[in-house]
């Protein structure tokens, strides 16, 4: 099963405080133990909101884009992780290892798997539209070195 873990930093870091190097070291040693145990998938940082946008849309379906910092910054992600596990508590036992001196929380959330949706759906996601949208996420993965 395959577990996102979202890490929600603090005020500082939203601001765009750069962590220190004791912080980044100890990150930097967590996550090769994640590696050595084969259930790191992929794992990025991300910048503050500042540098982004977010897009809504309203009843009739036309989008919004709002360019960032956002005012609501309780539910900020700051990175992530996808892991590879064989159960939810595996997954929050990897997740209390976060050194997460700089982060206010961090949210495990189940990936869906195709086994887990109905025959129909399933059906569906195996049109020829679906295997060409995963071919090409295959192909992406493989020239970033994922």
């Amino acid at each position: 099963m395959r577990f996102l873990m979202l890490m929600y930093p603090s005020e500082k870091a939203e601001q765009g405080a750069m962590p220190d190097a004791k912080l980044v070291g100890a990150m930097m040693k967590y996550n090769e133990e994640l590696a050595k145990a084969g259930v790191l998938l992929s794992l990025d940082g991300l910048h503050p909101t500042s540098k982004g946008a977010r897009i809504t849309w309203n009843e009739q379906g036309k989008p919004t884009v709002t360019d960032g910092p956002f005012t609501e910054t309780r539910e900020v992600i700051g990175g992530f992780w996808m892991l590879q596990v064989k159960s939810r508590e595996e997954a929050i036992e990897w997740a209390k290892r976060v050194p997460a001196h700089d982060a206010r929380k961090v949210e495990l959330r189940q990936v869906f798997e195709m086994s887990d949706f109905p025959a129909d759906v399933q059906k569906v996601a195996e049109s020829p539209e679906g295997q060409r949208v995963r071919a090409t996420v295959g192909r992406a993965e493989k020239q970033s070195g994922s």
